[in-house]
């Protein structure tokens, strides 16, 4: 009799799920709470998967064997204490597909430079000769991926939601790049909590297998490599190259074992970026790839929108967009990454910042704060001692504008929020997406004028 598997959510991790546990035999059972997209409902009619959608039918859930879960669906939801009462297994889209392969996983995670890593390392790989897929929460799902042919290696990035579900799940390589306080509204309020889940990358791990990080995060030092809790070998960066580690910066360059890379030579601003590229270049030290196709790689790497995108010039104003800068944290290393004077475009729904950690750097260096949102009582409370110039908006066109009208020569207008987007956009996305329109439009108008002067 078929082991029943039970999907709870559709995405492109749960539909990856579902697909890879039909072609292995399970009997599959799809439940997403809310409607599934066509696309992967077509998906799943193709292959035969029973779903439903707009709700969860406890019968037939809880009669699984296993329950892969996405994400982004909360341990209390109901459903899944029902479940856990019931000691059914209860795993990631991940912890699954990893039973099924025998490919090399580097798996990266941290609070915040994830993805930048995770596309670099992933680029570097394949420019130097590696067969590698990219998978987890940038590409397609590990599970999809298994099913068009297996890869020897997979770069992939990962939560703390996704390694909450995870059992045997053992990277070859993993990742830590930095702990700072976040989802605290999922971890019970704790810090604890949240650095236990970030360590959940290595529980798994030996001896044969490497451990990246960074040796100056102060969480990640006191919880893990002083107390010598880790089996992998482990390999430390660091920027002030004061710490024991095998990595550092210096004067602009980045040293590892027998060669350097000046960030010059890089796309990727900022000491934030410094710290990613070390860990993807050690990445590929360990697997034994040439220095010089490194080196290459690294300049023809371009990194995801929204990520301290740079989008255009205009009247010798540069315009970046990093609408994924949700929280301050990722705000004070886009400030970092900066030397000009900056226009900041900020706001949006506010998830309890302290502004504090990022005061000194607006001081020197934000000439002028644009408020994107319904409500930014708090950010302009917390800089209007600090900034003369804040001006409230409600739309991408009059932000823009705004920032356009503060700047000068040589200045840059950085989008960098703080704050969720969903007060007036769908998503990061759709923000960042608005911000690069805008900004081309105007960027066409002030040329056509150009030209007819």
């Amino acid at each position: 009799m078929k082991q029943r598997l039970v999907i709870l959510g559709a995405g492109e991790s749960g539909t990856g799920a579902a697909l890879l546990g039909q072609a292995r035999g399970y009997d599959v059972f799809v439940s997403d709470a809310n409607k599934i997209s066509e696309k992967y409902k077509a998906e799943l009619e193709q292959a035969g998967v029973i779903y439903e959608e707009g709700g969860h039918t406890a019968d037939y859930i809880l009669d699984a064997r296993i329950i892969i879960k996405s994400p982004g669906i909360s341990p209390e939801t109901e459903i899944i204490q029902q479940a856990m009462a019931r000691e059914i297994e209860i795993i990631d889209e991940l912890e699954f597909a990893f039973r099924f392969t025998s490919a090399k996983i580097i798996a990266i995670t941290g609070t915040n430079g994830k993805t930048t890593t995770t596309l670099l390392t992933y680029h570097l790989m394949k420019e130097t000769g590696f067969d590698v897929g990219l998978a987890g929460n940038v590409g397609k799902s590990l599970a999809r991926q298994l099913l068009d042919g297996e890869k020897d290696y997979y770069v992939v990035e990962i939560s703390s939601f996704q390694l909450d579900g995870t059992r045997t799940f053992r990277p070859y390589i993993s990742m830590l790049l930095n702990i700072t306080p976040d989802h605290m509204d999922r971890y019970q309020y704790s810090l604890k909590n949240y650095v236990n889940s970030k360590l959940r990358i290595i529980q798994n791990q030996t001896e044969e297998d490497h451990f990246i990080y960074n040796a100056e995060d102060p969480i990640l030092t006191e919880e893990l490599v002083t107390r010598g809790l880790f089996k992998p070998l482990g390999h430390g960066f660091s920027i002030d190259g004061s710490k024991a580690a095998e990595m550092y910066y210096r004067k602009g360059k980045m040293y590892f074992f027998g060669f350097w890379i000046a960030q010059k030579d890089t796309p990727l601003r900022g000491l934030h970026n410094a710290q990613n590229i070390m860990a993807a270049v050690e990445a590929l030290r360990i697997l034994g790839a040439d220095a010089d196709q490194v080196k290459k790689a690294l300049k023809t790497f371009t990194n995801a929108p929204h990520r301290l995108e740079y989008v255009a010039t205009i009247n010798d104003v540069k315009f970046f967009n990093d609408s994924k800068a949700t929280n301050v944290d990722s705000v004070k290393y886009a400030l970092d990454a900066f030397d000009e004077p900056l226009v900041w475009i900020a706001g949006g729904i506010d998830k309890g910042n302290d502004y504090k950690l990022i005061m000194e750097q607006v001081n020197k260096k934000v000439k002028a704060l644009v408020c994107l949102g319904t409500n930014n009582l708090r950010l302009r409370d917390a800089f209007h001692d600090q900034i003369v110039d804040i001006m409230e908006t409600r739309t991408m066109q009059d932000a823009v504008r705004g920032a356009m009208g503060y700047a000068r020569a040589n200045d840059v207008v950085l989008l960098s929020p703080a704050c969720a987007s969903f007060d007036l956009f769908r998503n990061y996305e759709d923000r960042g997406n608005q911000f690069r329109e805008t900004v081309l439009a105007l960027k066409e108008e002030f040329e056509k004028n150009q030209q007819m002067q």
